[in-house]
């Protein structure tokens, strides 16, 4: 229908946040369900970018381009394999976010609804900017409506998890805003011509010690969303403090910013340095899988178990992600798309504890199945989806990771599988203290089973867990090309720094255009 789809995607929900100032304060239903049929219609929108996407073509498709502000900032939007089910993930979580805050949140209903529909917004631009400024212009945006999802609607240390969150966020934004400058400033040396658009960057070639240095700014920033270790300290205290949509979409899509981040910027840009730093990420990551086992193992709350969880599962995909190799980037990618289901699920879950209790300590609770048998079977089917259950989605993309570090590394694969072990103990152990056992806390008695709208939510995650884990391919399919395509740059790139380094000591290069950019370069003055 030759429609902007993309931007459709994309700033739908930014409409509908807009249309939602103008209903009257205190029609709480009207304003839950506008919200649920925009987040719905979104959906729909997006999944017309996976029934026409190309699985043949690793550059980005339903490209869309525009003049904004000159000097090189232009409007420039794309998907491609990597981003694709990233975008997916966060429309299809959206609607499920606003059914399970029905009756949640109940103050300052409006208010909230409006930032979850920035935030989607700030996310889905996030993942797909081809425009290096207008990426930090999403990355930016999306931290306020978080800022204030936390900060009004959290838990009693709300104001200091926000802060630590921000600040985190922001120091790390700072130094990569300062790097895309620099390499801004280096491509016009280099041409002549003001340009932001990250695949103008892509042909630029760097000396080797000034890539360490923008590596660096671009990683920090990476590193404290994913959160890698040490810069993991932020999350536990947000996750725990936040509303549950907000833990959901924090766990499920804002942690994978990060990921991508490497995958879409840092392994590309910067080869060199990604190699010169490769054993210490790898290491940083293996710390984290076991670090945050052991974490969740000791925790009393049960949503704080969870956040640590986050943090052992991230390791594992960033471990993947430094193997290099196609099978593990893309177990990267699918477990990705996994750790936001499953995670999100769970964060679900105690959400519906703490509804009916008030509390999320694991010692109020005990026998819960008892009075809540459907809600058990869900609660067991999530915590297996976690586990790495065969037939569940985690086994496919845990599966895919470890045999991709093992083509890499070894022993890192050995050790890089403690991640299954452990989750297996705190996530069992968690299980069998909440729902198992007799009933000591008398409260219990009064649980009702969860309904029809909890369900309703509930239940597309689980189909989604266990196509996922039994018919991966149309997932694995849709990455390939892109993924196959960046691995052949990183490649290619690295094999001309080696080379470079014994030929000469130069600071800055270009690759030729191919005949298809210049080609789409005239398109472009064309119109």
């Amino acid at each position: 229908m030759n429609l902007p789809v993309l931007s459709l995607v994309t700033f739908l929900p930014l409409a509908g946040a807009v249309l939602l100032i103008f209903v009257h304060r205190g029609r709480e239903n009207l304003l839950r369900i506008l919200t649920l049929v925009i987040t719905i219609i979104t959906f729909i929108f997006s999944l017309t970018l996976y029934f026409n996407f190309n699985d043949q073509i690793p550059d980005p498709q339903f490209v869309e381009k525009a003049d904004w502000l000159g000097y090189g900032i232009n409007y420039h939007i794309g998907v491609d394999g990597i981003s694709l089910f990233l975008i997916l993930l966060t429309t299809l979580l959206m609607p499920i976010i606003i059914l399970s805050s029905w009756t949640y949140i109940r103050k300052k209903v409006k208010e909230y609804v409006i930032f979850m529909l920035i935030l989607e917004t700030g996310i889905i631009g996030v993942f797909v900017a081809l425009n290096l400024f207008l990426f930090y212009v999403f990355w930016e945006a999306m931290l306020i409506p978080m800022y204030f999802l936390i900060g009004v609607w959290g838990g009693p240390r709300k104001i200091y998890a926000t802060l630590k969150f921000v600040l985190f966020t922001m120091l790390g934004s700072l130094l990569m805003l300062v790097a895309i400058f620099f390499l801004y400033s280096m491509y016009y040396k280099a041409t002549g011509v003001y340009s932001f658009n990250l695949f103008d960057y892509y042909r630029l070639i760097l000396n080797p010690n000034i890539q360490i240095w923008l590596f660096l700014a671009f990683a920090l920033s990476f590193a404290i969303k994913v959160p890698l270790f040490p810069f993991h300290t932020w999350l536990p205290d947000a996750h725990v403090e936040a509303p549950t949509g907000g833990s959901v979409i924090l766990a499920a899509v804002l942690l994978k910013m990060g990921t991508y981040g490497f995958l879409r910027f840092a392994l590309p840009l910067f080869p060199d340095a990604v190699m010169r730093f490769l054993p210490l990420l790898a290491v940083l990551s293996l710390i984290g899988i076991i670090y945050g086992g052991l974490m969740a193992l000791i925790q009393k709350d049960a949503k704080s178990l969870v956040a640590y969880s986050s943090v052992s599962h991230m390791g594992l995909i960033m471990l993947a992600v430094f193997a290099l190799n196609t099978e593990a980037i893309e177990g990267a990618i699918y477990q990705m798309l996994n750790h936001g289901l499953s995670t999100g699920a769970l964060f679900l879950i105690v959400g519906i504890l703490y509804e009916r209790s008030h509390t999320r300590m694991i010692s109020d609770f005990g026998g819960v199945s008892k009075q809540m048998p459907v809600f058990s079977a869900f609660f067991l089917i999530c915590m297996l989806s976690s586990v790495g259950l065969p037939g569940l989605n985690g086994f496919i993309g845990e599966i895919l990771c470890i045999f991709g570090i093992f083509k890499a590394n070894k022993l890192l694969a050995i050790l890089g599988i403690s991640t299954v072990i452990l989750a297996a103990a705190y996530l069992l152990w968690m299980f069998q203290r909440v729902m198992q056992g007799p009933i000591t806390n008398e409260k219990i008695f009064s649980f009702k089973d969860i309904n029809k709208r909890e369900i309703g939510y509930l239940v597309p995650i689980v189909i989604m867990m266990f196509w996922m884990g039994i018919y991966p391919k149309p997932f694995l399919r849709k990455m390939d090309s892109s993924v196959t395509h960046l691995l052949n740059r990183v490649s290619k790139r690295e094999i001309y720094f080696t080379q470079s380094r014994k030929d000469k000591d130069f600071l800055l290069e270009i690759e030729p255009k191919t005949t298809k950019a210049k080609n789409e370069e005239k398109e472009d003055k064309f119109r």
